[in-house]
């Protein structure tokens, strides 16, 4: 597993960045502070973007890959991302239930500060914002990929691409930026896990299970 880390330096160097980034900002400033600075900025063409773009954490991506995946015969490829999507969603799900903390649309209601760019079009929610979904099933997505797949040249895109997911998310107001942070690290986390049981402990192997069983029956015969 580490070895694996250490071979693609420039995902795992610019996750870690780009958290840190994140942490201090959060540090430096109220959750409502945070939101309106990240969210200084708006127009039509980034709302339409952002508006649809942000489907691309849904989770859906994930089950359709891994999915594609098995049909191509990478079981190995689709077990750990599938793995990962399941540990990711579980383990966002429980937090958000246990903690339920208000979205920013009731939060900002709560707290009596008016903010006046919400896009059309977008059913926005008032519970369960910490961690933030999509952004887990982002960052578990394109970890898994950039650990099975091994090639440097996908990492800065694929760490981009989670990056823009988890930003749509406060760019919509749907989450706060300790939101995505928490969602980044729990769908990297479960990207982890789920290749360290796969490539690693090598846990799910029913293609050798298969052909153990297959030995034995032949070796029965003899044995009798």
């Amino acid at each position: 597993m580490i070895k694996r880390i250490k071979r693609l330096p420039l995902y795992f160097i610019g996750l870690a960045l780009i958290l840190l980034s994140a942490v201090i900002i959060c540090c430096s400033l109220s959750k409502a502070e945070s939101f309106f600075v990240l969210n200084s900025y708006h127009n039509p063409f980034l709302d339409l973007f952002f508006r649809l773009f942000t489907n691309l954490g849904d989770g859906l991506l994930s089950i359709l890959l891994g999915i594609s995946l098995l049909i191509l015969k990478k079981r190995k490829k689709a077990i750990t991302l599938l793995l990962a999507y399941f540990y990711s969603s579980l383990l966002a799900q429980i937090v958000k239930n246990l903690l339920d903390r208000p979205r920013p649309r009731l939060y900002l209601e709560q707290m009596k500060l008016g903010y006046s760019n919400f896009v059309s079009g977008i059913n926005l929610h008032d519970h369960h914002s910490f961690p933030s979904g999509h952004t887990t099933s982002a960052f578990a997505l394109v970890t898994v990929l950039v650990l099975v797949y091994k090639k440097r040249k996908i990492s800065i895109p694929c760490l981009l691409l989670a990056t823009a997911i988890g930003y749509s998310r406060i760019y919509l107001a749907q989450h706060f930026l300790i939101d995505v942070i928490c969602g980044a690290m729990i769908g990297s986390f479960s990207a982890l896990l789920a290749f360290d049981q796969v490539y690693v402990q090598k846990l799910f192997r029913p293609a050798k299970a298969i052909m153990r069983l297959k030995r034995l029956r032949k070796i029965e015969p003899s044995a009798r």
